[in-house]
């Protein structure tokens, strides 16, 4: 927890002149005073209203089940895995963004968005060095994008705001996987409305497979020990509809109800002594922090990126919206054990709650697993020494370095193969996140000091805390593109939206930048 700043030392107490000459200055003393009363009241005022607005407009609508209470009726289903074609040596998946409607409550069916089907989205899965394509359909009655978050690949395939697909229009975004084994996720990134897009349920994960991580001893038998756990935080209205749901532009609430996978409560039936959970905060705002509900141990082996050099034990994760975990836990026959999220230190997320997520059930006989490697990989050491130049980027209130986003402004240029070193901070007591698009960053220290081992690997989205400094090294590989550009944003979806974005090109040495707006865009947004 990070403790506030400490208070400035009094002034030395100097004796007063004596005489009538010495009323003047006393007066002007109490003045001085008075005005830097004020000022700190002042700047009390501005936190606690800042707080009241946060709480206003994030405080859950009910309380949420007391924890241990939950009865975890419903099976946990799993997302089905894309199905794929080869043509011509490139491998092609569909993707349909549909809107529809989902039954969540008793209460009624709640509209939805989702991509070959009514909400989230299938699976899908490539191995490094394949030449992938993503034919993609939107089926809404809005333009929408696909982002592939956390993919290192070309600019004009990223799917940010520059992307737009037009209702009824098609996308045929196509690269090479280059980059190791890792979790990723998709979702819309559409500029002024990702949020409502992505809270109504569009959402999918992306495995990358290679060859240095099939040959671990880990589980990787999709849908059976190696399960992939989309997180979200949901309110429903009286008539089963998403509270702050479609069509709403505004923060909405923290839900009070947790779904995984698109389910209220689930469980999930184990039938190998261990098991690996891909951890995705699917969440606009919410924080979490994942632990198990009797304290038990786990192995944290991947985190944005990929793997992480070593096993990291652990008996709590946290995650921001839009970070991944990738764990690994022990069960034992015939035990159950609810997976949890305990509110997160109060210093990083106000508000929050603990939750129930999922319950693991033991069968009565268990599969056999190898102990979990102690090595995993080799990651290269940091080197910020090479790194040039220096960038600094403050996060306040919806803002970043007081710009607001604009689709037609590149906020800084960057060369390709080179390494730059990015210092992130967030300014004010409410809770932010940093997400750079392309490239898997590594932090080389937090306040100074050395990250904490869950930090340790590649990353792409932080949890930003109160006034803590963040040193990354950021590297830009393979892709240079003039015109089209990468985003960094805040990954609290309605910070992004109100505006909390800038963006960047990467060029070739010496070549000028040519930003063009994506054509029929403007700045008219609701921020």
């Amino acid at each position: 927890m990070t403790s506030a700043p400490p208070a400035p030392p009094a002034p030395p107490r100097v004796p007063s002149p004596s005489g009538d000459a010495a009323a003047p200055r006393r007066r002007r003393g109490r003045r001085g005073l008075v005005i830097a009363l004020v000022s700190v009241l002042g700047v009390v005022v501005l936190l606690v209203g800042a707080a009241a607005v946060w709480f206003a407009t994030n405080s859950v609508r009910r309380t949420p089940p007391a924890a241990g209470t939950v009865d975890f009726a419903a099976p946990l289903p799993v997302p089905e895995l894309a199905p794929s074609r080869v043509e011509d040596g490139v491998r092609v998946f569909d993707l349909s963004a549909q809107e529809g409607t989902t039954a969540f409550v008793p209460q009624g069916e709640t509209a939805t968005l989702g991509y070959n089907g009514s909400y989230l989205g299938p699976t899908l899965v490539a191995a490094r060095g394949e030449r992938v394509r993503v034919d993609t359909v939107n089926g809404l009655s809005d333009p929408t994008t696909v982002h592939w978050h956390g993919m290192h690949l070309p600019a004009a395939m990223d799917g940010g705001p520059h992307s737009p697909i037009a209702p009824g229009a098609s996308w045929h975004p196509e690269w090479v996987i280059d980059q190791p084994a890792a979790t990723l996720w998709y979702h819309p990134h559409l500029h002024g409305r990702t949020r409502e897009q992505v809270d109504a349920g569009l959402a999918g994960m992306f495995l990358v497979r290679d060859d240095e991580e099939a040959a671990l001893a880990l589980p990787r038998d999709y849908g059976v020990d190696d399960i992939p756990l989309i997180v979200q935080d949901r309110a429903f209205n009286p008539d089963g509809s998403f509270a702050g749901g479609i069509g709403m532009q505004f923060d909405g609430v923290l839900g009070d109800t947790i779904l995984v996978n698109g389910v209220i409560a689930p469980h999930l039936e184990v039938t190998t002594e261990r098991v690996r959970l891909r951890l995705l905060n699917g969440s606009s705002a919410r924080m979490y922090d994942f632990a198990f509900a009797d304290g038990r141990e786990f192995d944290l082996i991947a985190t944005d990126g990929g793997l992480l050099e070593a096993p990291v034990p652990s008996e709590s994760i946290p995650l921001s919206p839009g970070e991944r975990a990738e764990i690994v836990v022990t069960m034992t026959p015939g035990e159950q054990v609810a997976l949890r999220s305990a509110a997160p230190d109060p210093d990083l997320h106000a508000g929050s709650a603990t939750f129930d997520v999922l319950e693991l059930r033991a069968a009565e006989s268990l599969g056999d697993s190898p102990e979990v490697p102690a090595h995993l990989t080799e990651l290269p050491t940091p080197d910020a020494i090479a790194a040039a130049p220096e960038r600094s980027f403050e996060m306040s209130g919806h803002e970043i370095n007081d710009r607001e986003m604009d689709l037609g402004r590149a906020d800084f240029t960057a060369t390709v193969d080179t390494s730059e070193v990015w210092t992130v901070r967030n300014d004010n007591p409410l809770p932010h996140s940093f997400h750079v698009h392309d490239t898997q960053f590594r932090v080389l220290s937090v306040d100074g000091e050395v990250p904490p081992a869950r930090l340790a690997g590649y990353k792409d989205t932080i949890a930003l805390e109160w006034n803590r400094e963040y040193r990354l090294l950021v590297r830009f590989e393979d892709y240079a593109d003039a015109s089209t550009p990468y985003m960094y944003h805040c990954h609290l979806l309605w910070h992004e939206d109100q505006g909390m974005m800038g963006q960047f090109l990467v060029v070739e040495p010496g070549q000028q930048p040519d930003l063009t707006r994506p054509e029929g865009d403007s700045d008219d947004h609701d921020h």
